[in-house]
C-alpha cells in the first residue's frame, strides 16, 4: 500500500534495519525530508542522526549527542549520580564526581575516559573483586546489552566467573559492570517530552513490572503503587536528567521502586518511541 518501497537484503538486522549506511542511502535517493527509525535496531545508533544531518535530512528522535550520553548504561548511571538521582549500589558507587567533572562537547555530556575505564570490568578476576564491594545478590550486565541479553543474576560468589563469561558471550566487546539485585520491587517508568529550547515535561508514566525473561508483558498506566509525593519526585528527577544532557523529543526514564518507598535510577532509553524492551 506504500507509494514507494525499497528492497533491502534479508538475514541479520545488520543487513537491513540496523544498517545505518543503507538507511541513509535510501533516504537520500528517495529525497526524504525526515526519517523515523522506530525503536531498536538503528534508532539507538548515534551514527544515524549524525549522517542524516550531514545530508540535510531530519531525524525524528533525540540528538546524537543525547544518544551518546545516555545510550551506554555505565555512562548514564554516572551521569545520574552526578545529577543526584538515587542509584542502586554498583561497582561505581564510590566514584566521587560532580557535574563540573563531566566534559561537554557540542550538546553532548561526556564521562571522562578515566572514570569509564575504571568501572569497566574486564575479567572474571576483576568481577570477583568488584562483587565483594557491591554485595550479593547482584546482577552482571553488559553496558551495551538490551532486549534481555547480556544480563545475569548471581547469588553466590562461586557463580561470578561463569555469569561473567556468559554476559561476555552474549554481547561481545561490550563493557561490563555489576549492580546489586533489587528483589520484590516494581519497574516504573516516566515518559518525557522535550523541545529544542530546553523545555522538558513529564507525561506521567507506567508500571511495567509484569515481565518474562526481562521483557515486559503488561504495561499499566498511570502507576498506582507509588505515592503522589514520591511519583512527583521521580518525574522531577527524570526531567532534571533530560535537561542535563539537552535531551529532545520523547523518551523513557526507567526506575526500580522498592517496597520501602525508595526508588533507584535504571536507565534512560534515548529513542523516539516508548521502549519495547528493558533490562531490569
Amino acid at each position: 500500500m506504500a507509494d514507494q518501497y525499497y528492497e533491502v537484503p534479508g538475514g541479520a538486522n545488520n543487513n537491513n534495519y540496523a544498517n545505518v549506511t543503507r538507511i541513509v542511502e535510501i533516504a537520500e535517493s528517495a529525497k526524504c525530508d525526515a526519517v523515523w527509525a522506530g525503536w531498536g535496531h538503528a534508532s539507538e545508533n548515534p551514527l544515524l542522526p549524525e549522517r542524516l544531518s550531514k545530508k540535510g535530512i531530519l531525524f525524528l528522535g533525540p540528538h546524537s549527542a543525547a544518544m551518546k550520553s545516555l545510550g551506554d548504561k555505565i555512562d548514564s548511571t554516572i551521569i545520574a549520580q552526578c545529577a543526584h538521582i538515587p542509584t542502586l549500589p554498583w561497582n561505581g558507587s564510590s566514584l566521587q564526581m560532580r557535574m563540573e567533572d563531566l566534559q561537554r562537547e557540542d550538546r553532548a555530556v561526556i564521562v571522562p575516559e578515566w572514570a569509564y575505564e575504571r568501572l569497566n570490568i574486564r575479567s572474571a578476576e576483576e568481577a570477583k573483586k568488584a562483587a565483594e564491594g557491591v554485595g550479593l545478590p547482584l546482577m552482571i550486565k553488559a553496558s551495551e546489552g538490551g532486549g534481555g541479553k547480556g544480563i545475569r543474576v548471581v547469588r553466590a560468589m562461586e557463580g561470578i566467573a561463569d555469569a561473567f563469561r556468559a554476559v561476555q558471550g552474549e554481547v561481545p566487546g561490550s563493557p561490563i559492570f555489576m549492580m546489586r539485585l533489587a528483589e520484590r520491587c516494581r519497574h516504573l517508568e516516566v515518559q518525557l517530552i522535550a523541545d529544542e529550547y530546553g523545555n522538558t515535561i513529564a507525561l506521567s508514566g507506567r508500571d511495567c513490572s509484569v515481565q518474562r525473561r526481562h521483557q515486559k508483558i503488561i504495561e499499566e498506566g498511570p502507576p498506582s503503587v507509588v505515592s503522589e509525593e514520591v511519583w512527583t519526585e521521580m518525574q522531577l528527577a527524570a526531567v532534571r536528567l533530560a535537561q542535563l544532557v539537552h535531551y529532545t523529543n520523547v523518551g523513557t526514564v526507567e526506575y526500580l521502586y522498592m517496597e520501602d518507598g525508595t526508588y533507584s535510577f535504571l536507565e534512560l532509553n534515548p529513542r523516539w518511541a516508548p521502549c519495547a524492551s528493558c533490562d531490569t
